[in-house]
């Protein structure tokens, strides 16, 4: 437990710790004298005006809205639309140019992970010490873990269907076994807000399926997750939100409402559209 991994690659990989159709709240139906007030959604995520830009070459550009708290959201959109990097601003891993970020939610309370072909995997590691990683923010880097952060730990990796693997060298796990090892870590973690970038890539459909209900499991909990993901059919069929991006924002809205046809060819036509690199915000 103890093994020297304060600064590990690995961890650091883990740990680099008005829109166009975005909905109001719901309206309440009137209440009489005698009830209680209606109960609001609570907002953990408001982005305003969101740019972030390289050398002023904007790479997300002006986008704002509003996350609800254990709202489950897909975040998609052509390849270069901006999604990993939004999802990083979001985990404090990149600075925004212009706008900003304003959250519920305390840092050591958001989990971020990143896409799987993001995470060197040549460290000499066990599926136990990756795992354990995830009680981190909660104890501290410099400290043992207890025997109840280490049973944590077993059960994470038994839900994910691995068990008796507990030992088994990082190295020699299949692309879809690590990635279950990543979903176990974010578990003991217990975070308030999940980032997912392209969870489900280069994975067969039974681990899909598999990570898809523990992602149900925390909105169950009232987690606020937030996946970017190619997979329209996917999105449609599992995610009840959805923000559909190209850069700049084209549709937060209920999932058949933001992935609607003209929706998409506006994001398609925006993509053609693009410069390499973005012509420089004047905004």
């Amino acid at each position: 437990m103890g093994r020297g991994l304060l600064g590990h690659p690995i961890e650091a990989a883990l740990s680099r710790a008005v829109p166009q159709e975005h909905r109001p709240a719901p309206a309440s139906a009137p209440a009489s004298p005698a009830t209680s007030q209606p109960v609001h959604p609570v907002e953990v995520l408001q982005l305003h005006d969101i740019t972030i830009a390289y050398d002023r070459h904007p790479v997300v550009h002006h986008i704002s809205g509003s996350f609800e708290e254990g709202s489950l959201t897909a975040l998609v959109g052509p390849n270069g639309a901006g999604k990993s990097t939004l999802l990083k601003a979001i985990a404090g891993l990149l600075p925004v140019t212009a706008g900003t970020i304003r959250s519920g939610i305390e840092r050591g309370a958001i989990a971020y992970l990143p896409q799987v072909v993001d995470v060197d995997r040549s460290f000499p590691l066990r599926v136990i010490d990756v795992v354990d990683f995830g009680h981190w923010r909660k104890i501290g880097a410099l400290h043992r873990l207890t025997r109840q952060d280490r049973t944590a730990s077993v059960a994470a990796i038994a839900s994910v269907g691995l068990a008796g693997l507990e030992y088994q060298p990082i190295g020699k796990l299949s692309v879809g076994q690590f990635q279950r090892v990543l979903f176990a870590r974010l578990m003991v973690q217990e975070a308030a807000l999940i980032l997912l970038d392209e969870p489900f890539n280069a994975i067969d459909q039974k681990t899909t399926e598999d990570l898809m209900r523990v992602v149900k499991g925390w909105q169950s909990e009232g987690r606020t997750v937030i996946a970017a993901l190619h997979d329209l059919e996917q999105v449609k069929r599992e995610f009840p939100d959805a923000l559909l991006m190209a850069r700049e924002l084209v549709a937060w809205a209920p999932t058949r409402q933001a992935l609607s046809e003209e929706n998409l060819a506006r994001a398609r036509d925006l993509a053609a559209s693009w410069t390499d690199p973005a012509a420089i915000c004047a905004r």
